[in-house]
């Protein structure tokens, strides 16, 4: 795939500047870049290294000097952060999947496939699915039964959609996805150690032990339009209801949405995440690296929190959070502070307790 330095800028929206004539055939980082690659500097900290490779060409900052840095021609987009997403999916290679479907695909007769679907080898789809038009299903997949799946969906290799889920158009699932798997819901006859745990803030008042008996998920799965589930990420089937992510969600890889949870609209939640059952995300919240989101909690619309963060009471919109217990950013650096201070106030604590109480002192 080769496009022009001048076809590259009108693709994306950006201001071309040189020798348009160029033509390039991938990107690469600014110190390897070869004469036919497009270097990626989007920021000036990256000028030394330009100097470094043999670019003749490369997307810059906003008011970058381009032929100072020695190059024939370059390419300036307003934020070429945002920039970087309509020239990846332009040079995107693909995966190689060839069109039409593998022998070696099991379709069940009463599936509905669209127009132009695509099916790669050793796939399954069941009885009652159907796959909306356009959709690439990579090899070693599975759709189950009654599942629908819309327009324009791609999904990698193995990954597994179950019974009942209904998704959107433009759906991307990575390897080892598994959308409605069953919700990880166990129930005693009594009240189980667990509860008496929570009640009483730890006290399990000798609770005899009992076995778990599971709960049938009934729900299914429901994800919206424009959403990306990453590899290894799992969404179980809802109790009673169905599990359900919002249009323009993205997930990252080794994620886990557990049952009955509602993730709201453009969210993005970062690496081994997870949120407990019957939770309820907002719009736009950013859930990040390992966050833990405790089970019947709500969290409003905006939210960011940090890797590692583990919220276990209802959040606020708009709010920043970190930490065990996650608190509100602020308040976590001034307890992050308070601690790293803890040695020394001890040590003077010891020394005023030393000063007052003298050996043979009266007092």
């Amino acid at each position: 795939m080769s496009h022009s330095v001048s076809e590259i800028a009108a693709g994306i929206g950006a201001d071309c500047h040189g020798d348009g004539s160029i033509v390039i055939r991938a990107v690469a980082e600014p110190q390897s870049a070869a004469p036919d690659e497009l270097a990626m500097a989007s920021d000036a900290k990256y000028a030394e290294a330009l100097g470094q490779g043999r670019a003749r060409a490369a997307m810059l900052w906003p008011g970058a000097d381009w032929q100072a840095l020695g190059l024939e021609a370059a390419i300036i987009p307003k934020r070429p952060r945002f920039a970087l997403a309509a020239l990846s999916r332009r040079l995107d290679p693909g995966q190689g999947f060839a069109p039409g479907i593998h022998p070696t695909a099991v379709i069940d007769p009463e599936a509905d496939l669209g127009e132009d679907v695509s099916v790669g080898a050793f796939t399954v789809i069941a009885a009652g699915a159907r796959i909306g038009a356009r959709s690439v299903i990579g090899p070693q997949c599975f759709i189950g039964w009654n599942a629908t799946l819309g327009e324009d969906a791609f999904l990698r290799e193995q990954v597994s959609i179950g019974a009942r889920a209904t998704i959107g158009a433009r759906f991307i699932a990575n390897p080892g996805a598994r959308i409605g798997g069953d919700g990880f819901s166990f129930v005693t006859a009594e009240a189980s150690g667990v509860e008496a745990a929570r009640d009483t803030l730890g006290d399990q008042q000798e609770n005899a032990a009992q076995p778990w008996t599971r709960i049938h998920s009934l729900g299914a799965v429901s994800i919206g339009d424009d959403v990306e589930i990453g590899a290894n990420s799992a969404v179980d089937n809802g109790t009673i209801r169905d599990t359900r992510i919002g249009n323009g969600t993205k997930l990252d890889n080794i994620v886990m949405i557990g049952h009955n949870v509602i993730v709201g609209n453009d969210c993005l939640i970062c690496g081994q995440a997870g949120v407990a059952g019957s939770s309820r995300i907002g719009n736009n919240v950013v859930l990040g690296g390992m966050t833990g989101i405790n089970d019947n909690i709500f969290v409003g619309d905006r939210v960011i929190t940090g890797g590692g963060s583990k919220v276990v009471s209802n959040v606020p919109a708009g709010r920043v959070m970190m930490g065990y217990p996650a608190t509100k950013m602020d308040t976590h650096f001034e307890i992050y502070k308070a601690l790293r201070r803890l040695p020394k106030m001890l040590q003077d604590v010891t020394e005023l307790r030393k000063a007052v109480f003298k050996p043979g002192s009266n007092d």
